[in-house]
Parts: C-alpha cells; structure tokens; sequence
C-alpha cells in the first residue's frame, strides 16, 4: 500500500494527491503490461483517473510532471479550447488531453461556466479581496469640482436615509398602533 492521503466522500474514497514519483511508477507499471483496473485497484483510485493519466503521459511524455505550479490558462485559450469542444464538435476528454488540462472536468466546468455568463470567458480575480478600505482623500485636499461630487453624493444618501427611517416609522406605527408617536 502506498502513503496517500485519503479521504472519505461519499461511500468511495477519494486520493488526495498523487507524487511524481507514484505517478511515474503507475506509468512504467502500465507500460510493462499492467492494465489501468489493476493499477487503480493497487493505488485505490478511481480508473478513469488512471486511464486519463496514462493516456496524458502518453501523448506529452513524462517531462509535464515536472511542471509543479498551477497552470495559468488566459482568456484567449480558454476561448479556444472551449470552441474546439462546441464548433468544431471534438470530445472533452481529447481536447483535454491535447491541451494537458488536469483533467476532463476542468474542461467541462469551464464550458458550464462559459454557458451560465452568456457565452463570455469571466477570468476569476486571483487572490484574497482587500480587507482595508483605500484611503479617501480629505475634503481640504479635493478639487472644487470633486467638493461638488461629493457634497451631491452626500445628500443623496441623506435624503435616502431619511426616507427609508419615514418608511420604517410608518411599518412599526402600523404593527403597534397603541404605542406613541415620538
């Protein structure tokens, strides 16, 4: 048995992460004859994952694996690999192959995500958002034209605030109408 961390999910257990060097050794173990079913069994995972890898080292060679970051994949490439799937009619799991995508599902998530945002490719912002407000600038320091801006801004949000307590007093008048009014 090989030292991987496993979880349970679902009634199947799933591999959490596999080394280069497993990774290499279930290769020269199918390149020697072993089928995917047994390697799976062996590694205890699932063999489509298996049957994915080895037709991904196949085709690329085992030289991807030394690629230890995450890929980044712009716009214009995702755009491309997305039309391959949906013009041009190849599979997902081909394409996934070809372009050396982590897996089949990334693909298909991409082509979900693509759908759902009106056939636009929406690029995640990398990163945690700022916690920290950006400095505003002082009102001795702004421009009269900003001193306008911001004074307008202002009482717009007054007279927004006020009509929404009016409104409020108006609900609790109406729930309890024996309390009086202030």
């Amino acid at each position: 048995m090989h030292p991987i961390i496993w979880t349970q999910m679902m009634g199947c257990f799933c591999m959490a992460k596999l080394t280069r060097e497993q990774r290499i050794e279930m290769y020269t173990q199918y390149k020697f004859g072993k089928s995917t079913s047994q390697i799976a069994l062996e590694y205890q995972i699932n063999n489509s994952n298996v049957k994915y890898l080895m037709k991904l080292l196949y085709k690329h060679g085992i030289d991807i694996l030394n690629n230890n970051s995450k890929t980044y994949y712009d716009k214009e490439l995702k755009k491309q690999i997305i039309d391959e799937v949906l013009i041009e009619r190849k599979t997902l799991y081909g394409t996934a192959i070809t372009y050396d995508l982590a897996s089949p599902g990334m693909l298909s998530n991409w082509i979900k995500q693509y759908k759902r945002d009106g056939y636009v490719i929406v690029e995640k912002r990398k990163g945690r958002p700022p916690t920290m407000k950006k400095p505003t600038k002082k009102y001795e320091d702004m421009t009269d034209a900003e001193k306008i801006k911001y004074l307008e801004n202002k009482n717009l949000y007054l007279e927004l605030e006020v009509d929404y307590l009016k409104k409020l007093d108006a609900v609790i008048q109406k729930r309890n109408p024996q309390s009086p009014k202030k």
